[in-house]
């Protein structure tokens, strides 16, 4: 019978330095952020330009229009969820006794 040892499953982390710069790690989040915005808005600009081809009668299709609006309206849906959760972190934080 062979018989292995017990070791870590995952390779382990470096530990956070304190005195590390933290500004990355803060730009990085609030860059994800504005990113995201960004491409929900995109998703927004290109679910209203379907819906005015449609209106113009420039597109037939309307399986596309509905497809786009639907997309567009999961996507914000999902980023108030996000907002929501943030908020309700922020507010976890602030009732932290010190």
């Amino acid at each position: 019978m062979d018989i292995h040892g017990i070791g870590p499953k995952a390779p382990v982390q470096k530990p956070i330095d304190p005195t590390e710069d933290s500004s990355k790690a803060d730009g990085s989040f609030i860059d994800t952020l504005k990113d995201s915005i960004r491409d929900i808005n995109q998703v927004q600009i290109q679910a209203d330009q379907a819906i005015a081809d449609v209106v113009a009668g420039n597109q037939q299709d309307l399986h596309k229009t509905m497809v786009a609006i639907e997309k567009a309206d999961v996507s914000f849906q999902l980023m108030m969820q996000v907002r929501n959760k943030i908020i309700s972190a922020y507010e976890e934080i602030l009732r932290m006794q010190i």
